[in-house]
């Protein structure tokens, strides 16, 4: 079943940041990954606003996971830390 690689992030290093996401662009590309939604327009309706979300659409919950442990994505993570604060989430979808 295809999954959804959900972020939810706020952005405190703009130059480290922008490091992270060349990075884990690569990543989630090299993982089968394909964003559907990436710091775009989004109404909070409870819980936590951040004001960056993003989305990609993986094949599965395991090459999203597969994604994250990756040596690409772990380096890309190094500039992430201390740059941002977020949340990090993959869900199975129904179709």
């Amino acid at each position: 079943m295809p999954a959804l690689w959900i972020a939810h992030v706020t952005v405190t290093d703009e130059d480290a940041y922008s490091k992270y996401a060349k990075l884990a662009t690569e990543a989630i590309a090299a993982h089968g990954g394909k964003f559907i939604a990436r710091g775009g327009r989004f109404v909070q309706l409870e819980g936590r606003a951040r004001p960056r979300n993003v989305v990609a659409t993986f094949p599965s919950v395991e090459a999203a996971e597969s994604c994250y442990n990756s040596e690409t994505y772990q380096a890309a993570l190094n500039h992430a830390r201390g740059a941002s604060e977020r949340e990090l989430l993959i869900v199975e979808t129904s179709e």
